[in-house]
């Protein structure tokens, strides 16, 4: 694992351990990591969007594609 020191003025410092006391962190740099992990899944979630919304359209989503939807989902959960 890799090594990297972070300077922060004083009102972020106090904020970043008020997170880690706050949310039951064991130290500073579990936090950092976690929002890190936020931000490489947003980062994803971003380029997923745009890589759809570039997409051909292939069918209307009315009120029977939710449906089906919704179906196919309850029949996941019960098997």
């Amino acid at each position: 694992m890799g090594t990297m020191n972070v300077s922060l003025p004083d009102s972020l410092k106090t904020f970043v351990d008020q997170q880690v006391e706050k949310r039951g962190f064991g130290t500073s740099s579990e936090y950092v990591r976690e929002l890190i992990r936020k931000e490489q899944d947003a980062e994803q979630m971003r380029a997923l969007l745009m890589k759809g919304s570039k997409s051909p359209i292939v069918g209307l989503m009315d009120g029977e594609w939710f449906d089906g939807l919704r179906q196919r989902a309850r029949g996941r959960r019960a098997a």
